[in-house]
């Protein structure tokens, strides 16, 4: 916990530095750009292809299309819960490598690993956004049945997952996938832990906006300190 606590709140303090919260702003950006147009193609498709209407006292003849799209302005919240956080993981996750380089450069500047490639970068990010779009369905389809559940298996899953895709990216700029996976395996406890809490903000709007982001810088953190705990004779040691 103590690990993970601290990873997280080296992370929050990286993004604020000029460098990383140009990065912050450009994803958020581009997520807020988009999340908007998809709010505004619901809006009009309802408005313009749903037909009929129906009559009420006083009111007369009411359209059933504009009503339903007025209607879907009250899924905005809904959606900046379990839409927003899978867009941000896409759009945020194409500068997670350079929030990695950005962290290493400052804090391990005799420790920097290679960045993973473009088309790496973005199916990570294609695959961290699937895995959080996915567990938010899951959750929001069972929570009728769950009850007071559905959050556990909401923060568990997500923690589990973006501690397992964030770890290995971070891990995979110094180690073979192999390797970083062996390590991933090794410190699962402290991973999974980082990634929940990490996933607690999954359900604040806006503020999910900049956490692919922050996963990147804390998981960073966490890889230098975790791939050094075997002892000075570590391939990556601490210090």
């Amino acid at each position: 916990m103590i690990r993970a606590l601290h990873a997280l709140a080296l992370g929050w303090a990286d993004l604020l530095r000029p460098a990383t919260l140009r990065l912050v702003l450009a994803g958020a950006a581009l997520t807020i750009a988009l999340f908007i147009g998809l709010q505004a193609a619901i809006f009009w498709a309802l408005r313009l292809m749903v037909p009929g209407g129906f009559s009420l006292p006083w009111l007369g003849e009411v359209q059933i299309g504009p009503v339903l799209s007025w209607g879907s302005l009250a899924l905005f919240p809904l959606m900046g819960i379990f839409v927003m956080a899978p867009v941000a993981a896409l759009f945020s996750g194409l500068f997670a490598e350079n929030v990695a380089a950005e962290v290493e450069r400052r804090h391990y500047p005799l420790r920097q690993g290679v960045s993973l490639d473009f088309m790496d970068s973005l199916l990570e990010s294609l695959a961290v956004m699937a895995a959080v779009l996915g567990v938010g369905l899951v959750a929001l389809l069972l929570t009728p049945f769950l009850g007071p559940l559905a959050p556990a298996l909401f923060y568990g899953a997500n923690g589990w997952l973006l501690g397992r895709e964030f770890f290995q990216m971070a891990a995979r700029r110094h180690l073979s996938e192999p390797e970083a996976r062996s390590l991933r395996r090794r410190h699962s406890g402290t991973i999974l832990i980082t990634g929940a809490l990490v996933a607690v903000g999954l359900t604040v709007p806006l503020l999910n906006i900049a956490l692919p982001l922050l996963a990147a810088a804390a998981f960073t953190h966490l890889y230098h300190r975790v791939s050094g705990s075997a002892g000075p004779d570590a391939k990556y040691p601490t210090g």
